[in-house]
């Protein structure tokens, strides 16, 4: 019997039915490579990784003075090997990042290990101020892969809804460095000497890369390497020049530059407030001992691990709220849980609240209250930075490392501009004005945040780099 209905309706409605659920399946399967137990030590080696860049920084910091000293120099030359460092990071990222996509991420972490042996002997055997500046080049660049390729991983390995939380216990993992980096650096500087440090740095990178050869697996999307599409073609193995330069086409997202410039202009306090700090609340309250200038650090790596993992797991559930409510993934998000009122708050507020008591507090209440100041600064930094690391891994999924990598490089250019001028800006502004500033700056993160979550879906129309989907996330 006829019917209004094309039998060849059904068959073609069947097939695209099936071969929605085949890719469900597929995508599923992808994330189900690696059991859970052997997630958590992969995340575990590339938290362990990504501790080096913050160390290599964290532990320089309070033996400023005493360098300078060994080798005839003055603070504010020798601070600008932060501003050296946090540079080089920058392009570094950039350059094991585009290698990651195209070698893989196992055999960028050996490679870039081997690199920061390298810097750190370096470091640890400077005998001026000239090779000080090379050795910490060749040091920040080999342990700029930390980051942006630790990210890549977790995106290699985690689903869109768990990827929030995967991020927030990386970087609290990570920011054990600012907790106990300066600590650490501080004691060596004054019970020993800065050297020992830096050869302690050289030791833990022999170590993880002698971890990473025997533990860490290649977690890349099976296909998705270059190398893997050359052998597969039949062309000879060779190494293949890439342009490190070209992740930074990303930022013609306005959506990754906009939450870039505003995770710049955020990071940047940090360094207003802990680049100084031996200068600032050191000078105050006359403390000279190099151990206690870098235990003063530590409310701020307290602050950044319970702020990391809080706002990884926030963003999650958010994701999930909303894509309920919805009934469909929007990247943005990610950012409504914690974002604004880390960069609204507690950031600004900090930052003034420890310009104020600084300048006009004395005694141990200063002290009290400047330590708690640091610990609602570490907090609210990572309120913003670990969702928007997580949100920049989702939009572009299969440029997860490069997207990281762009948004560090960005970011690291803002804060190595800035970290040049906190001194003398302090030396001729003081302390309060300086701060008062730099809160404004992150006031205007915060905008540049808050027009990405409500205007996100229009900008992402405006230039396609493309984006992922929930199928292809």
């Amino acid at each position: 019997m006829a019917t209004e209905q094309s039998p060849l309706l059904v068959p073609e409605a069947s097939s695209s039915e099936y071969s929605v659920v085949t890719r469900i399946a597929e995508h599923e399967a992808i994330y189900r490579r690696f059991s859970p137990s052997q997630k958590r030590v992969i995340l575990l080696l590339v938290s362990l990784a990504g501790l080096i860049p913050l160390f290599v920084s964290g532990t320089f910091i309070p033996s400023i003075p005493q360098i300078a000293l060994d080798l005839h120099s003055t603070g504010k030359i020798i601070s600008l090997a932060v501003s050296l460092s946090v540079a080089t990071n920058s392009v570094g990222c950039l350059i094991w990042a585009s290698y990651s996509g195209y070698y893989g991420r196992r055999p960028i972490y050996l490679l870039s290990l081997a690199c920061q042996c390298f810097g750190s002997l370096g470091v640890s055997l400077a005998r001026s101020v000239p090779e000080l500046f090379l050795a910490r080049f060749f040091q920040a660049f080999g342990s700029s892969s930390g980051l942006s390729v630790g990210l890549g991983v977790i995106g290699d390995i985690y689903k869109l809804e768990e990827r929030g939380t995967a991020s927030g216990l990386f970087f609290g993992a990570v920011l054990l460095g600012p907790a106990l980096a300066p600590l650490a650096g501080g004691i060596a500087s004054h019970y020993f000497s800065w050297r020992i440090m830096q050869g302690c740095l050289f030791i833990y990178a022999i170590l993880m890369f002698i971890t990473t050869l025997f533990f860490l697996p290649e977690t890349s999307h099976p296909g998705t390497r270059g190398v893997e599409k050359v052998t597969e073609a039949g062309d000879k193995s060779r190494f293949v020049v890439i342009n490190p330069f070209k992740c930074l086409a990303l930022l013609r997202s306005p959506n990754v530059s906009l939450v870039a410039l505003a995770g710049g202009f955020i990071l940047m306090t940090d360094f207003v407030l802990l680049i100084p700090i031996a200068y600032t609340l050191g000078a105050k309250y006359h403390i000279t001992n190099e151990a206690i200038i870098g235990a003063c650090f530590m409310p701020v790596g307290v602050g950044n691990i319970l702020g990391a993992s809080l706002a990884g797991r926030i963003s999650d559930k958010v994701v999930i709220k909303w894509e309920k409510i919805r009934g469909e993934w929007v990247p943005e998000d990610r950012l409504r849980g914690t974002t604004i009122i880390g960069a609204l708050i507690f950031v600004p507020f900090s930052l003034l609240g420890f310009g104020i008591v600084t300048t006009y507090v004395d005694g141990p209440i200063g002290i009290t209250l400047d330590l708690i100041c640091l610990f609602l600064h570490g907090i609210g930094i990572d309120l913003v930075l670990s969702p928007s690391a997580a949100y920049n891994t989702d939009i572009p999924h299969s440029q997860s490392a490069e997207a990281a990598a762009t948004n560090m490089a960005l970011r690291g250019v803002i804060v190595s501009i800035t970290s040049s001028l906190i001194l003398p800006c302090i030396e001729t502004f003081g302390v309060f004005y300086t701060n008062a500033g730099a809160a404004v700056i992150s006031w205007v993160g915060c905008i540049l945040l808050w027009s990405v979550i409500k205007y996100g879906d229009r900008m992402r129309a405006w230039k396609d780099i493309g984006y992922s989907t929930a199928l292809t996330n």
